[in-house]
Formats: structure tokens, C-alpha cells, sequence
């Protein structure tokens, strides 16, 4: 009897050393843990941009998001609308709410009419980062913008201006939805930086919304030279905009003489760079910034950060970010591509 309860004492030790490791380790006996940097493993991550299928958000979504997600043991979803209109989120982010998803990684096709399954979606216990496009602050915990809107506008006006030349002429905005607030704020600051001295040659005659739409951006630009003979270049802050516009130029007499800039993938505009349709785009890398997404937002389920200006956090091989006024986390400066550096890229 006395060896059977030594013997029982020794395995009760040997338990209660191996739950102190995993405690440790951050088991909690339910498949969830603590990883590296106190990042939890096993946190449910869904990506919900404005629209699937769509060769931007598929970079940004499906490789860059799910690398991070891979990176810190989460678990990754992307689910959306096959169409970008403002109240076609609403619904996704209801049922992801229901299914008890931990983050919600949303490019808002409206600043407004997604809030309150949003805010539905924080009161069941969901972090809500917004990437791409944001919604009113109030909406989410956090906003990772690709950009600042003041940079972003600087360089499109810059990139037309030099493609159009010192001469000036007309020009016009292929704009993605009428309610994206990323476009909205971008063609806002681009008026202001026309309305500067060094920018009087140029003149915004127009602006036309695809709904980032391929076929209806590549008949709204073919309609912008219908309606405008002197035009003289056109700006596309859009992915899906910019390689319509710039298919619609490369087969028409326009090409070399209406100028086309944007906000492209180079994969998309490598043909029509090479081709000379368009001398020079911007973007960042769609990659990196859903990658910076997912690490935000396994911050925030972590109880890393809150969202509050002046927390850090890093984000994998991206390094340190620290949150700016309004919850707002910037991925850096638009790059600019040319005939020069274009095939160096593929995303």
C-alpha cells in the first residue's frame, strides 16, 4: 500500500509538472495557445474585401493575408460578393459574426453602410480591421492604409503631369465605385494639389466611376473620349480601372496621345508599359499590406494592443508599426513603376 500511494504521488507530481508546461507553452487544453510574441494560435481571420475575384484583393487576401495568418497558427478564410456595391458586405459580415470569427480584415465599398453589422460584429466579439477602404472610425478598431491619401494623390497628379508633359491639357478621373471612401478622399486631395500654381496647365474636365467593373471601366473610358476629343490623359486610382482604360488605349488611335496613369498591379500593366500605353503607374505591394492587416488584427485578438494612438506592434517580417491618430496604421509610399523596373515584380 505504501509503494502504490508513492508511486501515485509520483505520477500526480509528474501530471502536474507537464500541465504547468503546458501552461507554459500556452495550451489551454481547447487547440488555442500563445505563440510567438504573445500572438494567440488558432484565431479565425476572414478577409472580406469589396469584391472577390479581383486580382488586387487576391494578392492582398490570398497571399500576403494567409501567409501572416500561416505565420502566427491562425486559421484563414476569404469570403465577399462577387460584385463591389455598398450594402454587399453587409450580409458576409453577419454570418462571419455568427460563425464566432475572431477577425474581420474588411476593404469597405462604403464608409457608412456596413457599420452597424460591424459594430454587431465587435459587441459579439469579432476585432474589425479595415484595409484598402475604410469605414467610419467609429466602425472598426483599427484602419491599415496602403498609403497616406495626401502621398497618394501627390503621386498620381505627379506621374499625369509628366506623361501629359509641360504643355498641360485635359484630363480626367476613371474612378472605382461612387461611395469607395479610399477613392473618394484621393480624387478630393488630387483637386487640391490641381488647384496648385505648378499644376494650372492641367484641367479636370471629368469624372467617370466603374464600379471596378472590367467591362463597364473599359466603356466608361472609351465613353471619356467620346465626350472629350482634347482630352489629354486619364488617371485610374484602380486596379480594375486602369488595365480597362489602358486595354481600351492600346487598341485604339488614341494610344501615345491620351495619357493614362494609376494605381495597378504589375502584372496587370507590364504589357501595356512595354507597349507604350502607359509610361508610369503606382502601387504598393497589395501583398504586404494584407499581410500587415492579418498581423493587426492578431494584435488586437491578442490583447497586444487596443487600437489606441501610439501602441506598437510587429508584423511579422514587416517589423514594427505604431498606430497612428484615429486607429490608423500606414503601410508606407506608393511605388512608382516604369518600363525601367516593371518586369522585376510579379504580384
Amino acid at each position: 500500500m505504501r509503494m502504490r500511494s508513492i508511486a501515485i504521488g509520483a505520477l500526480s507530481a509528474l501530471l502536474l509538472v507537464s500541465t504547468a508546461a503546458c501552461a507554459e507553452d500556452g495550451d489551454d487544453g481547447t487547440g488555442s495557445g500563445t505563440g510567438e510574441g504573445g500572438i494567440k494560435t488558432g484565431l479565425k481571420v476572414a478577409f472580406l474585401p469589396k469584391q472577390v475575384n479581383n486580382p488586387y484583393f487576391n494578392t492582398a487576401d490570398n497571399k500576403g493575408g494567409k501567409e501572416a495568418v500561416t505565420e502566427f497558427k491562425g486559421v484563414y478564410s476569404e469570403t465577399g460578393p462577387s460584385e463591389a456595391s455598398p450594402s454587399a458586405q453587409v450580409s458576409y459580415i453577419n454570418t462571419l459574426s455568427q460563425q464566432g470569427t475572431d477577425v474581420i480584415v474588411v476593404s469597405a465599398n462604403d464608409k457608412d453602410a456596413i457599420c452597424g453589422a460591424l459594430k454587431e460584429a465587435r459587441q459579439a466579439g469579432a476585432k474589425i480591421v479595415t484595409f484598402d477602404s475604410d469605414t467610419t472610425p467609429g466602425c472598426r478598431d483599427i484602419f491599415v492604409n496602403q498609403a497616406t491619401a495626401e502621398g497618394i494623390a501627390k503621386n498620381q497628379i505627379k506621374l499625369i503631369s509628366e506623361a501629359v508633359g509641360p504643355e498641360g491639357g485635359e484630363i480626367a478621373i476613371l474612378s472605382a465605385t461612387a461611395n469607395a471612401t479610399n477613392q473618394n478622399a484621393w480624387i478630393t486631395l488630387m483637386k487640391t494639389e490641381l488647384a496648385k500654381p505648378e499644376n494650372s496647365k492641367l484641367k479636370l474636365v471629368d469624372t467617370v466611376y466603374g464600379d471596378d467593373d472590367d467591362q463597364k471601366s473599359f466603356q466608361e473610358a472609351q465613353g471619356l473620349l467620346a465626350k472629350h476629343p482634347n482630352l489629354k490623359g486619364i488617371i485610374s486610382p484602380t486596379t480594375v480601372g486602369v488595365a480597362a482604360a489602358a486595354r481600351y488605349l492600346s487598341g485604339s488611335s488614341f494610344k501615345g496621345k491620351v495619357q493614362l496613369t494609376g494605381l495597378g498591379t504589375p502584372n496587370q500593366m507590364k504589357a501595356y508599359v512595354n507597349d507604350g500605353t502607359v509610361k508610369s503607374f503606382a502601387l504598393w505591394n497589395p501583398a504586404d499590406l494584407g499581410y500587415l492587416a492579418a498581423w493587426a488584427g492578431a494584435a488586437l485578438a491578442s490583447g497586444k494592443i487596443t487600437g489606441k494612438q501610439g501602441e506598437k506592434f510587429t508584423a511579422g517580417k514587416l517589423g514594427e508599426y505604431t498606430i497612428g491618430a484615429d486607429g490608423v496604421v500606414v503601410l508606407g509610399d506608393p511605388y512608382v513603376f516604369t518600363k525601367d523596373n516593371v518586369a522585376n515584380f510579379d504580384f
